[in-house]
């Protein structure tokens, strides 16, 4: 071992703990997948638990468990999968021909919790930038880069790591991480012109953006659309994962939702942090058992002072529980504490 003395099995657990939130945005950010990357984590901590007695201390530990975390993801894209967003797919749908079309789960970039992927700093500067790189836009983005070039991005613009450093932990040269970087940054410029790509949101959000995530819950709390419509820019997106159907432009919404969208009417919105973004828990009426059941986790994307998208994740089974959140609210509930 690396310090030359005996490990407790406790100790080396709570210093391996240390790293999973970093790790798992990690992971996250290779994978695209909330499931996947915890999965990748898990894999990493075991696969460090048993071969830490090979660890020689050359690398920080830290160091290490990113080295081994790469290899597990660079195995789980090796299946060529790239998750994307419903605008990455298809062409956006007119109201008229809207048509709720799902595909498999691991077509999809999925929603995340803020807590589980963005450790806690005291630097602002550096907690932006860990938000931005988990917004959806940028995580879409991601997806689009080939496996290594992915990795080599994320260590370096993200991680802040130095291209030795990248080097090592991916057995190459520098020469060849500063290449790849490049041809990353290229890719990432150009995706950067697709549907969907802005969402100014500050950290925290300023009095403008609060007030306005204010009037949006009580236009769809009180499913009204003229007042929603007014929230909304007019190229503004809405997506519904798994459906493959995106709308675009704030009529075409606003109409989809009193049509195809009108259960949602009378729903309640609970706050959650996701995907550096603000969102809500959405739970519908249930008719059957009083109360509200959950509908969907919203994550909104704002920029000069308008929703310009608003995205629908509607696998509640999955996403609840990762977000700690009941699965019933009672009639009289209107706000539960969020959960993570």
């Amino acid at each position: 071992m690396s310090d030359g003395t005996a490990t407790t099995t406790t100790d080396l657990d709570v210093r391996l703990e240390k790293h999973r939130v970093e790790l798992t945005g990690y992971c996250y950010r290779m994978l695209g997948s909330s499931f996947e990357a915890e999965d990748a984590v898990q894999d990493t901590m075991v696969r460090a638990w048993r071969s830490y007695d090979k660890f020689e201390g050359r690398s920080s530990l830290r160091s290490w468990l990113y080295r081994i975390a790469t290899n597990v993801c660079l195995d789980m894209l090796t299946a060529g999968n790239k998750r994307a967003r419903p605008m990455d797919l298809t062409e956006s749908t007119p109201l008229a021909q809207a048509a709720l079309s799902p595909r498999p789960d691991n077509t999809w970039l999925e929603p995340m919790p803020d807590s589980r992927v963005l450790p806690t700093t005291e630097d602002p500067a550096e907690a932006a930038v860990a938000k931005e790189s988990v917004r959806l836009a940028f995580m879409a983005a991601l997806q689009q880069l080939p496996p290594k070039q992915r990795a080599v991005l994320i260590l370096r613009e993200v991680l802040a790591w130095k291209a030795n450093e990248v080097a090592e932990l991916l057995g190459t040269t520098v020469a060849s991480v500063n290449s790849a970087l490049q041809r990353a940054r290229a890719t990432l410029a150009e995706q950067q012109q697709q549907p969907g790509a802005e969402a100014a949101v500050s950290d925290p959000l300023d009095d403008e953006q609060q007030k306005l995530l204010d009037r949006y819950v009580a236009a769809f709390e009180g499913y009204d659309m003229t007042a929603l419509t007014a929230l909304l820019h007019e190229d503004a997106i809405m997506t519904m994962p798994p459906f493959d159907l995106w709308l675009t432009g704030h009529d075409d919404i606003a109409g989809f939702m009193t049509t195809l969208g009108s259960a949602c009417e009378g729903s309640r919105l609970v706050p959650v942090q996701v995907n550096g973004l603000p969102g809500f828990a959405q739970y519908k009426p249930d008719p059957e058992a009083g109360g509200y059941t959950p509908w969907a986790v919203q994550v909104l994307e704002i920029s000069d002072g308008r929703l310009t998208g608003f995205h629908f994740f509607l696998d509640t089974k999955r996403w609840f529980p990762l977000f700690g959140l009941p699965l019933h609210l009672e009639a009289e509930t209107d706000q539960v504490e969020e959960g993570v």
